[in-house]
C-alpha cells in the first residue's frame, strides 16, 4: 500500500490564501461553497479564488458539489473539500497505553487502535510499539476499503501527544512526571526517522484542546481539563492554543494547593495532581471531582474564561460526577463559568492528528520538522 504524499502538493497546501479557501470548504461540508461565496468570505478577488480553486481541483483537494440555484444569471458551481485527498495519523503516548487514530482531510476518524504501553520501559520499546501501531493502523484502514495512499493522496504526517513537560518546537520531552529518563530525548526526530515522514510532538492536553477548538461551534476561549493517568490542562484563548514560551502553559496538575501536602514526582508538594490521584486511589470520587473543580476555578480566575471542558479517561468513566463536583466548586466561589464534559474518547489522539492537519487550514502555524532521510524506507 502506497503511503507517500506524491498526490498532494504540500507547498500549495501551505499557501495562506489556499488555506483560507480550504478551511471554508472544510466547514461547509458536503454542500460546499461557490466561487462567489468564497470570494465574499475571504475578501479575495474572484480571479484569485478561481486560480486557487483550479489548483485545488487539479490536486484532487476540491471537487464539484452541484450548482447553486440561479438568481438570474448562470448558476454558480459549488465546490467541496475531498476528505480522501489526504490523511494524518495521531498517536497518544500515555503512561500505560498507546492510542493511534487515522483522520481524513476533513478531520473525520477513519480508523483507531489501542494497545498497552509502558512509557517508563525505555525509548526503544516505546518507539518500536509506535512504529508497529502506525503500520497496523494503515493496514486496518486498507482492509476496510479506505483509500489511504490511493490516487488522490496519502499520509501527510504523524502527530504525537504525550504527557509534559516538553518542548513543542524542538520535539523533545522534558522531565515527564514519573519518567525523568525522557528528559531531552529527541523523540520527534527519531520517530520521523523510523516512520520516514514528518512528525510533530506536543503535550497531550494541548493536542486535545486543539482538536476541540476546531470543532464546529467551539468557543473561542476555553480551558480543557484532562484527568487520566495524570492531570493537566490545555488552554485556548482567542481561538489559538496557548503553549507559552517553553510549552509550559497549562501544567495545572503541578499547581501547589497544599503547602504541607504529600510529595509529588515533579519535586513539589501538595500538587493538584498528586491530591486528585490519591483521592481516586482511595475510592473518593467526590473528593477527586472537587479537587478537579478547584483546579478549574484557578484557571477561571487566572484567565477570566467562561467555559471549562472536562475530559480524560477518569472523567469519562463517570462524567456526571466530575461535572457536578466542578460546578459545585465554581458555584460556591461565585464563578459563572460553564462546565461541560468533552465526550470524546479519542480527544488526545485526534488532536495529535490535527497537529498535522490544522496548518493545512491555517489554524496552526506549521512547526519546523526534520525531513526524513531519503534512504530510510517508509512504512508500507
Amino acid at each position: 500500500m502506497r503511503t507517500d504524499t506524491s498526490g498532494v502538493n504540500l507547498p500549495a497546501l501551505r499557501s495562506h490564501n489556499a488555506a483560507l479557501v480550504l478551511d471554508l470548504l472544510r466547514v461547509a461540508g458536503e454542500d460546499g461553497l461557490s466561487r462567489p461565496e468564497l470570494a465574499e468570505r475571504t475578501g479575495l478577488t474572484p480571479q484569485a479564488v478561481s486560480k486557487i480553486t483550479a489548483r485545488l481541483r487539479a490536486e484532487g483537494l476540491a471537487a464539484e458539489a452541484g450548482r447553486r440555484a440561479s438568481t438570474g444569471g448562470k448558476p454558480a458551481t459549488a465546490l467541496r473539500l475531498v476528505p480522501a485527498a489526504a490523511y494524518a495519523i495521531g498517536l497518544q503516548l500515555d503512561r500505560d497505553e498507546l492510542t493511534a487514530v487515522l483522520l481524513d482531510l476533513a478531520g473525520e476518524r477513519v480508523a483507531a487502535r489501542r494497545t498497552p504501553l509502558d512509557l517508563g520501559g525505555g525509548a526503544e520499546p516505546v518507539l518500536a510499539t509506535a512504529q508497529a501501531e502506525v503500520a497496523a493502523l494503515l493496514a486496518t484502514a486498507a482492509a476496510t476499503g479506505t483509500a489511504v495512499g490511493g490516487v488522490l493522496g496519502g499520509v501527510l504526517g504523524v502527530g504525537v501527544a504525550m504527557p509534559g513537560p516538553l518542548d513543542h518546537r524542538s520535539g523533545t520531552p522534558g522531565r515527564v512526571t514519573g519518567f525523568p529518563e525522557w528528559d531531552g530525548y529527541p523523540l520527534r526526530d527519531e520517530l520521523a526517522r523510523r516512520l520516514g515522514r514528518p512528525v510533530v510532538l506536543d503535550k497531550d492536553t494541548n493536542a486535545a484542546a486543539l482538536g476541540l477548538a476546531l470543532r464546529p461551534g467551539a468557543p473561542g476561549s476555553f480551558a480543557y481539563v484532562h484527568l487520566g493517568t495524570g492531570l493537566g490542562a490545555g488552554l485556548v484563548l482567542g481561538g489559538a492554543v496557548l503553549r507559552g514560551g517553553r510549552t509550559g502553559a497549562g501544567e495545572l496538575g503541578h499547581q501547589t494547593v497544599q503547602l504541607d501536602g504529600p510529595p509529588c514526582d515533579c519535586g513539589g508538594r501538595g500538587c493538584l495532581e498528586v491530591l486528585c490521584l490519591a483521592a481516586l486511589a482511595r475510592g473518593d470520587l467526590g473528593g477527586a471531582a472537587r479537587i478537579l473543580g478547584t483546579g478549574a476555578a484557578n484557571l477561571v480566575r487566572l484567565l477570566d474564561i467562561d467555559r471549562v471542558l472536562l475530559g480524560g479517561r477518569a472523567v469519562l468513566a463517570d462524567p456526571e460526577a466530575y461535572a457536578r463536583g466542578a460546578r459545585e466548586v465554581l458555584g460556591e466561589l461565585g464563578l459563572p463559568a460553564d462546565v461541560a464534559v468533552a465526550a470524546a474518547p479519542y480527544a488526545v489522539a485526534e488532536g495529535a492528528a490535527q497537529l498535522i492537519l490544522a496548518p493545512v487550514f491555517g489554524k496552526e502555524p506549521p512547526v519546523a520538522e526534520p525531513t526524513p532521510p531519503s534512504d530510510h524506507p517508509k512504512i508500507v
